[in-house]
């Protein structure tokens, strides 16, 4: 594979990665009279709500910054942590439902890596 073929492939990752996590963040922590799917699923973990604010903002920064050219790689760094972070939250509460995450991660972790 070429040179400019890979930066291409890892650029359209990027930009598909950080919208989709963009939004599915702001989903994530919307209040629950607006979004109340999102809080019923989160309460169903018997977890404080202080985790679903700080996996939510940190998603929302880590995706921010990697949507932003200069920021790129610590923006996947971030998503990375973010990300292995909710990972084992969901382990640790019996959720073995993680593979979105696992692959949302592995997305970060190769652009980071390739950046």
């Amino acid at each position: 594979m070429s040179f400019v073929k890979s930066k291409i492939g890892l650029c359209v990752l990027q930009w598909a990665l950080g919208i989709v996590i963009l939004i599915e963040a702001v989903v994530f922590i919307m209040p629950s009279t607006v979004m109340p799917s999102a809080a019923h699923g989160f309460a169903a973990t018997h977890m404080p709500g202080f985790i679903r604010l700080i996996l939510g903002w940190g998603e929302i920064l880590g995706s921010v910054l990697l949507l932003i050219p200069r920021t790129t790689v610590r923006g996947a760094w971030l998503l990375v942590a973010v990300f292995i972070m909710a990972i084992l939250v969901h382990l640790l509460h019996g959720g073995y439902n993680v593979g979105n995450v696992v692959i949302y991660a592995a997305a970060a972790f190769a652009i980071a890596w390739g950046k």
